[in-house]
């Protein structure tokens, strides 16, 4: 059986596609349509108590869409216009203002979604919709144990403030590298061990198996 609320889960998983997928068929000269779902993505993360001081942090995935947004009108060719001291082309800035716009809207909506829903909701949601086992399997045990992994990773930096190591210097690189190459190696042999301790207790990915 499903869990309760997972019925929901899905809907708002197929809003969620659907509401991106309309975003991104907008063309891209059609500047007004943007607002629509600027405002929608908006009073979606209002209704699911989202404030901007935890929205901005986790917009910082936007930060290569958002360098390659600007760095478009200088690489794009076809005609250009004067723009201060430099010379831009017209389609890199309009496919610039696209990117950017339909990236902002995007990852407002799924933020929107992911604050409303619980990662195991998320989960019961996909199994609605016959996502294949081994990928809802994955993200179950990402969602498990991602609080295991970010509390070593906290473990190290206290351990390296506590030997005098400021993390905002360059000369402090080479040992969050290394506590890096650390934690990737004790995740994986944790991993490693948890999954076989599941198989000496009989399990199998199976839909049974849950």
């Amino acid at each position: 059986m499903h869990p309760r609320g997972s019925g929901r889960a899905a809907v708002k998983i197929v809003g969620l596609v659907a509401f991106a997928a309309a975003v991104v068929a907008l063309p891209r000269e059609a500047t007004w349509p943007y607002a629509i779902p600027f405002v929608v993505a908006l009073v979606f993360l209002a209704r699911a108590g989202a404030t901007w001081r935890w929205v901005l942090p986790r917009l910082s995935v936007e930060v290569p869409f958002l360098l390659f947004a600007l760095l478009m009108p200088f690489v794009a060719l076809g005609e250009r216009i004067p723009v201060g001291p430099f010379q831009l082309s017209v389609d890199g800035l309009w496919a610039g203002w696209s990117l950017l716009a339909k990236g902002t809207i995007s990852v407002l909506a799924a933020l929107a979604f992911a604050r409303s829903t619980p990662p195991e909701l998320m989960l019961a949601g996909l199994r609605r919709l016959r996502v294949p086992e081994p990928l809802t399997q994955i993200g179950q045990f990402f969602a498990r144990y991602l609080t295991v992994t970010a509390g070593r990773w906290q473990a190290l930096s206290r351990a390296q403030a506590a030997r005098g190591l400021d993390p905002r210097t360059p000369a402090a690189w080479p040992a969050l590298t290394q506590a890096l190459g650390v934690l990737f190696l004790r995740s994986y042999e944790h991993g490693e061990r948890v999954h076989r301790a599941m198989l000496a207790r009989g399990w199998t990915p199976t839909e049974d198996s849950r």
